[in-house]
């Protein structure tokens, strides 16, 4: 099989040359419709709750994500990606990164084909082998970026940071 062939030749003509996310991806992502929100808490404060909120509220139809909760603010949460039915677009990850691996492992077990590795002022969820196993089972990856950096009518304290990864180059192009 020529590598034009190989089921994963279209993913690696879409990536940047530098490995980096494109904005491609990035756009690719967020016009998807049903997105299953990985380490969403109980706590309405929690970041990942936030962005949770923040996809809901923009017609996005978010599924919480988390182990031990039956339930996140009346919604029906499911302890992984493999347990929701139908299945889910796409999957943002907003865990520690110890936990990404078996998450993209489930998402790949679900046949879901966007992920998008939480990145942002905390450590964020991307490691070296979760990338490399979503490159490598034709699944698009957004690593480390924070969705609020995209989302129109973001509030002004998040354009530092998207000031920032311009300025060192690190802005998906």
């Amino acid at each position: 099989m020529g590598i034009a062939e190989s089921p994963n030749y279209l993913q690696r003509r879409l990536a940047r040359e530098d490995g980096m996310t494109t904005k491609k991806q990035v756009d690719d992502f967020l016009a998807l419709k049903r997105i299953a929100v990985v380490g969403v808490s109980r706590d309405p404060k929690g970041f990942g709750t936030v962005l949770w909120q923040e996809f809901r509220q923009r017609r996005y139809e978010a599924i919480p994500v988390n182990p031990v909760a039956k339930e996140i603010d009346g919604q029906p949460c499911f302890a992984r990606v493999t347990d929701i039915k139908p299945g889910v677009d796409g999957v943002l990850i907003m865990t520690s990164k110890k936990s990404t691996d078996q998450i993209v492992a489930d998402c790949a077990e679900a046949g879901v084909k966007h992920v998008w590795m939480y990145g942002g002022m905390a450590p964020g969820a991307a490691t070296d082998s979760a990338v490399a196993f979503c490159e490598a089972n034709g699944i698009s990856v957004v690593k480390g970026l924070c969705p609020y950096m995209f989302l129109a009518g973001t509030p002004a304290f998040h354009a530092p940071h998207r000031a920032w990864k311009k300025l060192t180059g690190s802005f998906p192009k």
